[in-house]
């Protein structure tokens, strides 16, 4: 009978601390959930809520290989954008509890609106399913992807005659391109390498293997240091181009109150990088020092009667000339040019 009273103890012990354990981890989730729209900013503090922090000997926050003690959103461990994190909790009862959740890091200040006018437009080949772009001069270079398609190539912006192209394997998808020095280097979307090739001649000259953290590429353009590419993810990384395969550093990319991921297209002009959104019609103004958006631009206006028509037929081309922003996109007719007020 002693050996019954004492067995159905522990058993109703060990149902009040199962209780308790799922009060501490759903008071946990209201309050991540509840603060995932919201956000957080460098330097803002995680209030947990008082069942977690009255019942916890200790909270830690995971990000994979690192992990901290502290509460306070830092720069260290954080990036802007979305944080996949994993809250570690060891009870006063001595349990370990442990609870996925998202935290959304945006900019402090808010982005401006930028506006435009429209005041040129240029024919576009329409079967170009445009993947990287850049201006020199009165120079477009282009490069054009899909397999069996690949190619780059350069003509005079106004013109539909191409004065040079270079053609990749047929089972290359190629992506992002730009020039630096007397080199013009071209990403491939899912080989995990670029082509490097000689500006004059468009001859193949070499090949780099993506740095480890990039899974795919995406969009290129040059500040005149860095090779500056993007892999469809928030970040945007700054490769060496005497070895594109070691990246230098990287930024995470957020505005005010919004998290972008996708960011395709790149455009480096006077400080800031210049960036689509993969099927939005908008270009991101970036602070290339720390990822923050600055800037905002809505281009629907343009690119409205080429996504409806064809949800593919996205804005995917962003150069400069002079101040001047040039745009295209994915199968477009026509090259805009709009002066930013």
């Amino acid at each position: 009978m002693k050996n019954r009273i004492i067995t159905g103890f522990a058993a109703m012990l060990l149902f009040v601390s199962c209780n308790h354990d799922e009060k501490i981890l759903s008071s946990l989730a209201d309050y991540n959930n509840s603060m995932e729209a919201k956000g957080y900013h460098f330097g803002d503090k995680l209030n947990l809520p008082k069942d977690v922090l009255e019942n916890a000997e200790s909270v830690t926050i995971s990000f994979g290989d690192k992990e901290t003690s502290s509460l306070v959103v830092d720069s260290k461990y954080f990036t802007l954008g979305d944080n996949a994190v994993t809250f570690n909790i060891k009870t006063k009862g001595g349990e370990i509890l442990n609870q996925d959740a998202t935290i959304n890091v945006f900019a402090k200040n808010p982005e401006v609106k930028m506006n435009y006018t429209l005041v040129a437009e240029y024919p576009h080949d329409p079967k170009s399913f445009t993947e990287g772009f850049y201006i020199e001069g009165n120079t477009v270079y282009e490069s054009v992807g899909q397999e069996g398609a690949s190619k780059f190539m350069k003509y005079d912006l106004g013109s539909d005659v191409v004065i040079k192209e270079a053609k990749q394997p047929d089972t290359v998808f190629s992506e992002g391109i730009s020039s630096l020095g007397n080199k013009i280097y071209q990403l491939t979307y899912k080989e995990k390498k670029g082509f490097i090739y000689d500006k004059t001649s468009f001859e193949l000259i070499g090949e780099f293997a993506y740095p480890n953290v990039i899974g795919e590429g995406w969009g290129m353009t040059t500040d005149g240091k860095y090779l500056v590419v993007s892999d469809g993810t928030k970040n945007i990384y700054f490769l060496n181009p005497n070895d594109p395969s070691k990246m230098e550093r990287f930024i995470s990319v957020a505005g005010n109150s919004e998290v972008y991921d996708q960011i395709n297209e790149l455009e480096y002009h006077k400080g800031f990088i210049y960036s689509n959104v993969w099927h939005k019609n908008v270009i991101l103004k970036i602070n290339p020092v720390n990822g923050e958006v600055v800037g905002k631009f809505d281009l629907s206006q343009i690119a409205d009667q080429y996504t409806k028509a064809n949800s593919e037929n996205v804005l995917n081309g962003i150069a400069f000339k002079g101040d001047n922003m040039v745009i295209t996109g994915k199968n477009w007719p026509k090259i805009y040019e709009v002066a930013i007020k």
